[in-house]
C-alpha cells in the first residue's frame, strides 16, 4: 500500500483559492449575462420606439401633403406667414408670345 503524504498548508490554500476564483468567475459570468439581457431589453424597447416614431413621422408627412393640397385648392399658390396668418398669393408669370 502506498504511503499517504500530506500537502503543505500553502499548497492546500492554493487549491482552495483556485476553487474560490472559479466560483467568483462563474458569479461574474452570471452577472454579466443579466446585464447583457437588460441591455438587449433596452435596445429592443428603443427599436420599438424608433419604429413608432418613424411611423408617426410618415403619417405627419402625409397629413402635411393633405393640408397643403387643401390649402392650395382654397387659396391658390402662395406664401403663408404662420405667425400673422397672412397669405400672399404667388404672382402668375406672364407668358410672352413671340
Amino acid at each position: 500500500m502506498s504511503e499517504v503524504k500530506k500537502v503543505t498548508d500553502e499548497e492546500l490554500q492554493e487549491i482552495k483559492d483556485l476553487g474560490t476564483n472559479y466560483q467568483s468567475i462563474a458569479n461574474s459570468f452570471g452577472q454579466l449575462r443579466v446585464q447583457k439581457l437588460l441591455l438587449e431589453q433596452q435596445l429592443s424597447a428603443l427599436e420599438e420606439n424608433e419604429a413608432s416614431l418613424e411611423a408617426k413621422y410618415i403619417e405627419n408627412q402625409e397629413k402635411e401633403r393633405e393640408v397643403l393640397q387643401n390649402f392650395n385648392e382654397k387659396y391658390g399658390r402662395g406664401t403663408l406667414n404662420p405667425q400673422t396668418g397672412e397669405f400672399t398669393p404667388q404672382e402668375q408669370e406672364k407668358i410672352e408670345e413671340k
